[in-house]
C-alpha cells in the first residue's frame, strides 16, 4: 500500500498544512477508531467532541475547528471532499488484467478497443462496441448493438439489453439491468395487451449505477441518464424518463415513466415519483416523499409523516380521516358568521 506524507496530501487536496508535514499515512479510519497510524476527518456537528479524545495521527478539519486543535492537521473548507480524494489515492480500485477470459462468449463482429477486459462467462452479442479500457465483469450479458464507453466498468452480472448505450468512465454495479422492457400494457377486453418497447437506454459519461438498480428501455425514443448522475442501489427508473446531469438519487426510490428530472437534483431514499411529471433543476426531495405533481422551482420538498409512538399515530390517523368533515364544518360556520355580519350591517 502506498504511503504519503501529510505535506504531500496537503498539496494533493489543496489544503493548508498545520503541524508536522513529515508524518506519513497509508490508511484512514473513523474518528472514534483511528490510531496514531491513521488519518481521519471531522467536519463539525456531532463528531466535533472527538477532537479532544481522538488518537488519530492527523485530522482533516475545517478552519473553524483547526484554530484550536493542537495536533497535526490538514485545513480545508470542505473536509469531506478532501477526505474522499485521499481515500481514492490510498485505496485505488484494482483493475482487472486486460484480455478475454477463455469462457467468455463474444460474437464475431464485436469491436474490442485497446486494453479491454472481459471476465469469465460473459456474453457479448453481435454489433456491440467496447471502447478502450472497458472492463466487463464475470457473468455480464451485453445484448445486440450496445455501446460501452472508454474506461467504463461493469461489475459481475450486469445486464445491458439490446441497443443500450453507456458513456465513458461509468461504473455499473452487480445485478443492475439496463434496457429491460418498460411497463406498458393496453387494456383489451378485460386483459392486457403488451405494448412493444422499441426504444433504448442512453447513459452519459461519469455515471454510477448501484447494485440491482433497473432502468427501463423507452417505449419510443430513449430513456436518458445524464452526465455525472449517481444512482444508488435498488432504484427503479421507468421508461422514457430523463434524469438531468449531476442529479443523485438514493436507494429504493421509484421513478415512474416519462418523468423529467432536472439537473443537480437530490432525491433521497424511498421516494416515489409519479409518471409524466417534471422536476426543476436543483430540487431536493427528502426521504420517503411521494411526488404526485410537478415541481417548478428549486427548493427542498417533503411529504409523509415522521415516526412517532403508535398510540399517538393511531389518534392522528383517526383525526386525519375526519379532516374533510371538519373542513366542511368550518366553511359552513364561516358562511353563517358572514350572513350574521351582513344582517347586522342591514
Amino acid at each position: 500500500m502506498a504511503t504519503y506524507s501529510l505535506a504531500a496530501l496537503a498539496d494533493y487536496t489543496g489544503s493548508t498544512l498545520q503541524g508536522d508535514g513529515a508524518l506519513c499515512f497509508a490508511s484512514v479510519a473513523a474518528i472514534d477508531q483511528a490510531s496514531v497510524n491513521d488519518l481521519s476527518y471531522v467536519r463539525g456537528g456531532k463528531y466535533r467532541h472527538y477532537l479532544e479524545t481522538s488518537t488519530a495521527g492527523a485530522l482533516i478539519l475545517p478552519p473553524e475547528l483547526a484554530t484550536n486543535y493542537a495536533g497535526s492537521c490538514l485545513v480545508n473548507t470542505d473536509p469531506y471532499l478532501a477526505y474522499a480524494k485521499i481515500v481514492a489515492l490510498l485505496y485505488p480500485v484494482p483493475r482487472p488484467t486486460a484480455g478475454i477470459h477463455p469462457s467468455a462468449v463474444i460474437a464475431a463482429d464485436v469491436v474490442l478497443g485497446e486494453g479491454v477486459s472481459v471476465g469469465a462467462h460473459a456474453v457479448i452479442k453481435a454489433g456491440t462496441v467496447l471502447e478502450a479500457g472497458a472492463m466487463i465483469g464475470a457473468g455480464c450479458v451485453i445484448g445486440e448493438n450496445c455501446h460501452v464507453g472508454a474506461q467504463t466498468r461493469l461489475y459481475p452480472r450486469v445486464t445491458l439489453a439490446y441497443q443500450t448505450q453507456v458513456g465513458q468512465r461509468c461504473i455499473i454495479h452487480s445485478g443492475a439491468v439496463l434496457g429491460a422492457d418498460g411497463f406498458g400494457f393496453a387494456p383489451d377486453r378485460g386483459m392486457w395487451y403488451k405494448i412493444p418497447q422499441v426504444g433504448n437506454v442512453v447513459v452519459g459519461d461519469d455515471v454510477e449505477i448501484g447494485a440491482n438498480t433497473t432502468i427501463d428501455r423507452a417505449a419510443l425514443g430513449s430513456t436518458r441518464i445524464g452526465n455525472g448522475v449517481k444512482l444508488d442501489n435498488l432504484i427503479q427508473i421507468g421508461h422514457n424518463t430523463q434524469i438531468g446531469d449531476y442529479t443523485a438519487i438514493a436507494a429504493c426510490t421509484a421513478v415512474a415513466g416519462s418523468v423529467q428530472v432536472g439537473k443537480h437534483c437530490q432525491i433521497a431514499g424511498m421516494c416515489a415519483i409519479a409518471g409524466h411529471l417534471s422536476i426543476a433543476d436543483r430540487v431536493i426531495v427528502t426521504g420517503t416523499s411521494m411526488v404526485s405533481h410537478s415541481i417548478t422551482e428549486a427548493g427542498v420538498y417533503s411529504s409523509g409523516t415522521s415516526v412517532t409512538e403508535n398510540a399517538v399515530w393511531r389518534k392522528n390517523a383517526a383525526r386525519f380521516n375526519q379532516l374533510d368533515k371538519l373542513a366542511r364544518r368550518v366553511v359552513a360556520l364561516e358562511k353563517q358568521l358572514a350572513d350574521l355580519h351582513n344582517k347586522d350591517l342591514d
